[in-house]
């Protein structure tokens, strides 16, 4: 069984350690700690692993956020993943900090990433891991605060969410959107 795991952000080192891009920062810790090393390919950065008896494609689009899709698309199609064995990491303001979520299927709520996919899909029926990056900032600030980089207190919390996060994915490829969903979202 084969999987796409899509980690969404920015490309650019301006982005590097911000909320937006936790999808990419959760797919560089998944890929060191798996020894993979990404290698800049069409559209996106590329590398695989494995995973009991499966084998987990993952991308960091080099498209920007606000082209998300193009690059889920290009890849879903050329490695012939079919949409149930997709997965986006993507950052979600609507949940508190250290909050995780696994979702089968959702709407973009407002994500210029997710907008993207669903509209190159035509659909929104792909998994999702939504990571809470919070809400902590003033009307009209939001653009501001999910590129902005994570606060001092909350940095000591990252590697063990994104540990967390990773044994999702794991999980996602091995038992399934709604066992993982019973076993982690809390």
């Amino acid at each position: 069984m084969n999987y796409l795991i899509v980690g969404l952000g920015n490309i650019g080192p301006e982005y590097a350690d911000t909320r937006h891009n936790i999808g990419f920062m959760i797919l560089n810790e998944f890929a060191k700690q798996e020894g993979a090393k990404f290698y800049n390919m069409r559209l996106a950065y590329y590398t695989e692993v494995s995973h009991k008896a499966r084998k987990l494609f993952l991308i960091k689009p080099t498209t920007f956020m606000n082209l998300s899709g193009k690059a889920l698309n290009h890849w879903m199609k050329d490695l012939k993943i079919p949409i149930e064995n997709v997965l986006v990491l993507v950052d979600d303001i609507a949940l508190p900090f250290g909050t995780l979520r696994l979702k089968p299927k959702g709407s973009a709520a407002g994500h210029n990433g997710l907008k993207h996919i669903e509209a190159t899909l035509g659909h929104n029926n792909y998994a999702r891991l939504r990571f809470g990056v919070g809400d902590n900032f003033p009307k009209g600030r939001q653009v501001d605060y999910v590129l902005d980089a994570f606060d001092k207190n909350e940095l000591p919390e990252l590697p063990a969410l994104i540990d967390r996060s990773i044994e999702m994915i794991k999980s996602y490829a091995t038992i399934g959107a709604e066992l993982t969903m019973t076993w982690y979202n809390k």
